[in-house]
């Protein structure tokens, strides 16, 4: 095994491994590729949930007026608003 393929080791009980290996066999993969993906699309999702907004002091009072300021009419949300959702067809 090479230095650019680390390994990452991780406990369950043997009642979490048959779940695994039983999602892993659905998904038609073996478990080590399966556990890696969706470790890999969780961590993804998790980290576009965490924003952090950086704004310099000196764009502070711009944000301030823009936060403060009056919505603007859009014409695309009101008629989005309007709209009757598919559920209720």
């Amino acid at each position: 095994m090479s230095a650019s393929n680390p390994v990452v080791s991780v406990r369950v009980t043997p009642t979490e491994r048959d779940l695994l290996a039983s999602a892993a066999e659905h998904a038609h993969t073996n478990l080590s590729d399966f556990v890696r993906r969706k470790a890999l699309e969780a961590a993804e999702m998790d980290l576009a949930d965490r924003r952090v907004v950086t704004i310099p002091a000196e764009d502070w009072e711009k944000f301030e007026r823009w936060v403060h300021a009056p919505a603007r009419p859009n014409a695309a949300l009101r008629e989005l608003a309007a709209t009757r959702p598919v559920w209720q067809d």
